[in-house]
Order: structure tokens, then C-alpha cells, then sequence
């Protein structure tokens, strides 16, 4: 029986990233920047006013405070956000700005708002201001030849922010790993038809679709496939070729599955072993086609196929966006209650994660933590926030023992 991390190895050494593709800056965030965006021009482009206030020349205003009595000055003029039309501050003159507007010819500093009676055509000065205060420089923020963003950044809202600063409108990008999932099993009918005699609906194709587009993935989600071998062999040699990443739940375990990795291995290498885990133990994985595609089989219980997909699928998708963490976070946490396992595989269990408001300390309460039938309940997946990480040398965690607990997404 391999080791979960033999597997998640074997797993990682087939990640690829797909080609870079050129985006629209608003489609960019969440994946990684495949070139040095180089800045043309300063940021900001000229010395523009930082807040509302007073553009003025602050040796004009420096006796203030100093026993020189009241300062008083004429205002010129007032400067709007956006202005294009170069305006002149002469010695002992004012300027009303607003907020981004251009700064005058001569003027060093804005006296902020509450540091004057806010006059129209004077303006009375009731403390002095150094030079360069609450002015923007031109090239403050970049200078042109500076990188804006890296080769190898995850871009985010920042990232967007500074690309559209920079006048940039499209980024090159290692775009999302498409994703194809699909399910075999006579048993299996989609949820728009009300199943016969001994048929329960698909429940895998939309929940691991669902786990690939948390994951980072654009995901196809193709459904219930035939197993046929021809058709079979089609279809799934139709998803290798347009797919970096491919998901079929359902193709361990009965004879059903047995043909499916038959036609496979027309395919390319593609092998079903024990992994030292539970939920899931059983599953495939290979690579398929003139591109050696990452293929994954799952089990057909959705609890375990989601298991594994957290295990050993997700972690390949964010390593194809370039994430240099791609497992989830882990926090120790304290047990509320006795947890069950199975000694000599690692145990994946449902739980709910929460915090002590007093101490901090994290707390876990195992959802169907003993092993058997319980460990297959989708609805007590639903439920858990995280997933309780037990070691294969343990078999019984007792109450107020620490644990590992991974994070899973949070519902909003």
C-alpha cells in the first residue's frame, strides 16, 4: 500500500502549467503573471495635490506660529481633479485644489483644509507647512524602467490596480488548468430525471466540478459518460486533448471499472493502486495521450470522490496556477470529543473547526469520525468546515488530544 505522500508526489511531478495567454486585466485576477510588466511612464505623471486644501509656496506661509501675527494670502483661483490647463502661482498667492488636481507652477505644498477659515478670495493660514507636504511627486510611486509587476506574481486586486496605473490594458498570464470531469455507472441519471429502480441521480459530476472551480479551475463538466469502449474510448481521448487536468469518478471498484481502465490503458499508463487513506483508498491515476494529461479515476461514493479530489486533485490544479502553497492551511486543534480511525491509513474526516473566544485555541468536533458507513454521509460533508488529518499509526484520538485540521472553503 503507498503512502499518501508517495502519491501526492507522484502526483506534483505531473503538474504543468498551461501555456501563457494574453487577458484583459479584468479577467486577470487570481492567476499568475508570466512576464515583467515595465512602466513606460511616471506614476503619477505630474505633481498633483494629495488631499483638498491650499496649493501654496511654503516660505510663504513658514512665519506662522512664530510671532508674526495672522497670515493671510489672496487665492488665485481654484484647480479642479482633471485639469488641463497649466495655471502659475505667484509669490504670496494661494490656490483652492481639490484631491488629484495638478499642482501650479511654483507651488511646493497644499495646506490641508483645517489648517486655514477655508476663504474664497483669501484665505487666512493657521499653521505653516513644510515643502513636499501633501504633494504627489511625478514618479512618486514608479519611475518609468521600473517593474510594475513580476514575472511569477499572483495578480490581485492591487496587481490590477497598478497594471491599469501603469496604462496597461492586457497581461500576460498562465491562465487556469482546464479541468474536464465526467462519471461512469450504469446506476447513474442526471438530476433533471427522476431515477427508476435501483438508479440514484449523479451526484459526483457536479460535485467535483464544483471542487474544481474552487480550486482555480475552468471546468468542463461533461457528466454521465458511456462505457462503451468505442464511445468511451472517444470521449475520453476528445477531453485529454483539450483538457490539462481530466476527473473520472466512478472507474474503481466492479466491472464496470475494470473495462473503463482497459480502454485506458489504450491510452497511455494509467494505474489503480491502495493509497494509505480513508475515505478513498482505491483510486487511479495515469497519464493520457500525446501530451501525457494528468488523468484521475475516483471512487463512485461521492463522500470518498471529494475526499480524494481534496487530497491529491486540488493540489495539482494550484500548482498548475503557479501557487507556491498548493495544500490547504493547517492549525492544530483540540478535540471536543473521542475521534475513531483506520490504524495503517491516514484518516481524512469531516469536521467543524472553531475557536475559543476566550483563549483562541482552536476546537474540533468530528462529524462521523468512527469508521464504517457513517464515514460515507454526504450530508454531514456538507456540514464540516475542515477536514481532521489522522495520522495512520493512529487509530484513537481521545477527547482534548491536538489534531491537524485542514481548512476547507468557507460558505459566506
Amino acid at each position: 500500500m503507498r503512502s499518501v505522500e508517495e502519491q501526492q508526489a507522484r502526483v506534483a511531478a505531473a503538474a504543468v502549467a498551461p501555456r501563457p495567454v494574453r487577458v484583459a486585466i479584468a479577467e486577470s485576477q487570481g492567476l499568475m503573471c508570466a512576464e515583467e510588466v515595465v512602466t513606460e511612464r511616471p506614476m503619477p505623471g505630474f505633481d498633483q495635490a494629495a488631499i483638498d486644501g491650499y496649493a501654496v509656496r511654503s516660505v510663504d506661509v513658514l512665519s506662522v506660529g512664530d510671532g508674526a501675527g495672522e497670515i493671510s494670502l489672496p487665492v488665485m483661483g481654484s484647480i479642479e481633479a482633471g485639469a488641463r490647463t497649466p495655471s502659475r502661482l505667484q509669490p504670496r498667492q494661494a490656490a483652492r485644489v481639490q484631491t488629484g488636481a495638478p499642482m501650479p507652477t511654483l507651488a511646493d505644498a497644499v495646506l490641508p483644509l483645517r489648517w486655514t477659515d477655508g476663504g474664497e478670495s483669501r484665505v487666512r493660514i493657521l499653521r505653516s507647512v513644510r515643502s513636499g507636504a501633501y504633494v504627489r511627486r511625478t514618479g512618486d510611486d514608479v519611475q518609468p524602467g521600473d517593474v510594475a509587476v513580476r514575472s511569477g506574481t499572483i495578480i490581485g486586486p492591487a496587481q490590477v490596480g497598478l497594471l491599469a496605473a501603469v496604462g496597461r490594458d492586457r497581461v500576460l498570464v498562465h491562465p487556469r488548468p482546464r479541468l474536464s470531469v465526467m462519471c461512469v455507472g450504469g446506476e447513474l441519471v442526471d438530476v433533471s430525471r427522476s431515477p427508476g429502480t435501483g438508479q440514484v441521480y449523479d451526484v459526483n459530476s457536479y460535485a467535483l466540478a464544483a471542487a474544481g472551480r474552487d480550486a482555480g479551475a475552468e471546468v468542463n463538466r461533461v457528466g454521465i459518460i458511456s462505457t462503451d469502449p468505442a464511445e468511451l474510448r472517444e470521449t475520453v481521448e476528445g477531453q485529454v486533448n483539450r483538457n490539462e487536468i481530466v476527473v473520472i469518478a466512478g472507474a474503481v471498484g466492479g466491472a464496470a471499472a475494470e473495462s473503463v481502465r482497459t480502454v485506458l490503458a489504450e491510452l497511455g499508463e494509467m494505474e489503480v493502486a491502495r493509497i494509505a487513506m480513508h475515505p478513498g483508498s482505491v483510486q487511479g491515476f495515469g497519464q493520457l495521450g500525446r501530451d501525457r494529461v494528468p488523468v484521475f479515476l475516483l471512487p463512485a461514493n461521492p463522500v470518498s470522490a471529494l475526499v480524494v479530489f481534496e487530497v491529491m486533485v486540488r493540489p495539482l490544479i494550484r500548482l498548475s496556477l503557479g501557487k507556491r502553497a498548493p495544500m490547504r492551511r493547517v492549525v492544530q486543534a483540540r478535540t471536543l470529543a473521542p475521534i475513531s480511525s483506520v490504524a495503517g491509513r491516514t484518516g481524512y474526516l469531516r469536521g467543524q473547526l472553531m475557536r475559543d473566544q476566550d483563549t483562541g485555541e482552536y476546537l474540533v468536533q468530528a462529524l462521523g469520525g468512527a469508521p464504517g458507513a457513517s464515514t460515507h454521509l454526504l450530508a454531514t460533508l456538507a456540514e464540516a468546515n475542515c477536514l481532521v488529518v489522522i495520522p495512520s499509526e493512529v487509530d484513537e484520538v481521545r477527547t482534548g488530544e491536538t489534531v491537524d485540521v485542514a481548512f476547507l472553503a468557507q460558505r459566506g
